[in-house]
């Protein structure tokens, strides 16, 4: 598929808007918590009752009301009017005390010490209240989180986890992009499985629709020259929607559907690859999980950028002594591509930035 020079190249907002109008969140499943690290939650999570149903001990001691030792001291013990009752930490506490008393507050049945309400106590619901959210619909599940849902009783969580083909067309070069890919997919909750084609339109369209996926990403392939077949086989396989985007790098990008799934186009040179793959790989399956598309945080430049009028344009960044310093775009070495450690998309009404402006940056 040739396309002349002149040809016009669709906006990268209109782009964005485009792909994630053909993405729909996937089908939520039930999964343990050992597999749900990662992935996003389809569902709100609400604690099933309070936590700790009762008060208990957080300390080793002697359970007490801390009404009778007022005043306690080494000089003024309190003799207790019972013996206290011991208990360790994890202990509900028994009736008609509200307070541990720690061992060395006591000498026989005299408090030589006095504590307060509720001092060395956890109190019932003190962690969670029934009905509490741990977890709201589309939060990306962390480590932290399934400390909670473990220590509230949960075994299992309702997960959205999108499952992305990566077709990679034939090249001479040993495929780079795939295993990254798939480990930025992980990294965002999804899974990706990887097939290698010949760069031929009947083989890629055979392979799109072959795949098991929720979404297809083509690497590779995508440019307007003879032999260039990407885009050609999208369109055998379905819906070419797009086809040049107005993205630098990654101005030979291409947007579609097939089998009723979102097909990206995604061009063979890593730092196009990546640039397309932050814009538009990383909404699509924010998207597809029921997410939101990670957020941007706010950085200063340590050097201006400059940038062409027209085109919206991704800069790779390096953090540095609490700066971003920028590594470049268009035709990046890949040494240098992967000292990057974030990016930043400069708007195509835009010129640049001059050093020591804040600006949004995404982290990878």
């Amino acid at each position: 598929m040739r396309r002349a020079a002149s040809a016009a190249l669709m906006p990268f907002d209109a782009a964005r808007g485009l792909l994630l109008g053909l993405a729909r969140p996937v089908a939520a499943r039930s999964v343990p918590l050992a597999e749900a690290s990662g992935a996003v939650a389809a569902e709100p999570v609400l604690a099933p009752r309070d936590r700790p149903a009762a008060a208990t001990a957080l300390r080793d001691g002697y359970a007490v009301a801390a009404a009778l030792l007022g005043g306690a001291s080494p000089y003024a013990p309190v003799r207790l009017p019972g013996e206290p009752v011991w208990v360790e930490a994890g202990d509900g506490l028994p009736a008609g005390t509200d307070a541990v008393l720690p061992p060395e507050g006591l000498e026989g049945r005299d408090a030589v010490a006095e504590v307060f309400v509720g001092e060395g106590v956890r109190e019932a619901g003190g962690d969670w209240r029934a009905g509490e959210a741990l977890l709201a619909a589309g939060e990306r599940i962390a480590p932290r989180h399934l400390l909670a849902l473990a220590a509230c009783g949960l075994s299992a969580v309702a997960v959205r986890r999108p499952h992305l083909a990566l077709i990679v067309t034939g090249a001479p070069e040993p495929d780079a992009l795939s295993p990254f890919l798939a480990a930025s997919i992980a990294r965002q909750g999804g899974t990706a499985a990887t097939a290698t084609v010949p760069d031929v339109p009947e083989t890629i369209a055979d392979a799109i629709l072959d795949a098991t996926a929720d979404a297809v990403l083509v690497l590779g392939g995508t440019g307007f020259g003879r032999s260039d077949h990407s885009a050609a086989g999208l369109a055998r396989a379905g819906r070419l929607h797009a086809h040049g985007l107005a993205l630098r790098p990654g101005e030979t990008a291409g947007i579609g559907e097939a089998a009723g799934r979102p097909v990206l186009l995604v061009p063979g040179g890593p730092e196009a690859a990546l640039a397309v793959y932050l814009t538009l790989g990383r909404p699509l399956l924010a998207a597809l999980s029921g997410s939101a598309p990670p957020e941007s945080r706010p950085a200063v430049l340590a050097k201006k950028i400059a940038s062409a009028i027209g085109l919206s344009e991704i800069v790779f960044l390096r953090r540095q002594g609490g700066r971003v310093v920028p590594l470049g775009g268009v035709d990046l070495p890949l040494r240098r591509l992967v000292d990057a450690d974030a990016a930043v998309l400069v708007p195509p009404e835009r010129e640049g930035y001059p050093e020591g402006t804040e600006i949004e940056v995404w982290d990878w």
